[in-house]
């Protein structure tokens, strides 16, 4: 039996600890380290990219490169961003942030996320895609416009993506938007993780399906992490009730787990997720573990993550072996 996925117990993450942290050396990197998403450069190295905020909350995506052997060791800190602000009036001329990388033949892709500010809701988000030519340094926007956004059938938003590319193509979890709603004065975006795919990446035929239905109507779920490993489909994603999450600890961003046959329909299987915030409420993920992402090395895999604040302590790694 594998010791990764026992079903009768949680799955043993250990915390390695926080990683990095944003320290406003750059001036664009004045707060957060946002949805970290690695990348194995090479045996000894990881790349991850967040989103990191200027002293006006927009976003731009840069890099710490980490030991594969000790990923709370930064081995390097990028001073620049690789994906800067899209084109005045384009979907991502305020923000632009990293969701997930990818290695398609000789080049690296990033699907990122991009949004504009909106008057009567917070923001509008869409899905942008970025290709580097250099093994992950440098990325150019294959287009100004997105390759995700709101639809006819999905009118409200679109979030953070996972892709794969397999030999029958590319495929896609996605977090949709299902209602705005009014939450003690203020609109909040209901969304869940659906399921698509694409010849090239680029072109998606969305097929309403729902993978990760929520526990109950005031749950959202996002930023889905997936993995093909031992026979089955694998997902990590976060989870929040949306009733309170700005001010009760108790009902921020949690970790999740979900199982699959077929990568489209999902077995939530929360309870086996094994980490959990600190519990220390003051600690750095004493309050949230938000945006789990999965690293598969082979005999061991790292999950980096966020803590409190959606980024706005850094983020932290754990670790776990077959």
């Amino acid at each position: 039996m594998s010791a990764l996925y026992r079903p009768d117990q949680p799955q043993a993450w250990r915390k390695l600890g926080r990683v990095y942290a944003p320290s406003g050396a750059h001036g664009f990197d004045a707060s957060h380290c946002h949805k970290p998403t690695p990348l194995l450069i090479d045996p000894q190295t990881i790349r991850v990219y967040f989103g990191t905020r200027d002293e006006r909350g927009r976003t731009r995506t840069s890099f710490v490169d980490v030991s594969a052997d000790d990923p709370t060791r930064v081995l390097y800190v990028h001073d620049r961003p690789v994906l800067d602000l899209g084109t005045l009036g384009a979907f991502d001329d305020s923000g632009a942030n990293v969701s997930c990388v990818l290695r398609v033949g000789t080049r690296v892709y990033m699907y990122f996320i991009g949004w504009n500010p909106s008057t009567t809701v917070h923001t509008r988000n869409a899905i942008g895609l970025a290709i580097s030519e250099d093994g992950g340094t440098t990325f150019q926007r294959a287009f100004d416009g997105a390759v995700l956004d709101r639809t006819r059938s999905e009118p409200f938003y679109t979030g953070a993506v996972d892709v794969l590319h397999t030999p029958q193509g590319f495929r896609l979890w996605y977090t949709s938007g299902s209602a705005w709603k009014v939450i003690k004065g203020k609109p909040e975006i209901f969304y869940h993780v659906k399921y698509g795919h694409s010849v090239d990446g680029i072109d998606w035929l969305r097929e309403d399906i729902t993978c990760i239905p929520p526990a109950h109507e005031w749950e959202a779920t996002a930023r889905p992490s997936v993995l093909f490993d031992e026979g089955r489909w694998r997902m990590w994603y976060s989870r929040r009730d949306l009733r309170a999450f700005r001010t009760d600890p108790r009902q921020g961003y949690r970790a999740g787990y979900a199982e699959s046959d077929d990568g489209q329909h999902w077995t939530r299987l929360d309870e086996r997720v094994g980490l959990a915030c600190d519990a220390d409420e003051q600690a750095w993920d004493g309050q949230a573990v938000a945006y789990p992402y999965v690293l598969n090395l082979g005999e061991r895999q790292l999950l980096f993550y966020n803590g409190n604040g959606f980024g706005r302590t850094g983020f932290g790694v754990a670790e776990r072996r077959r």
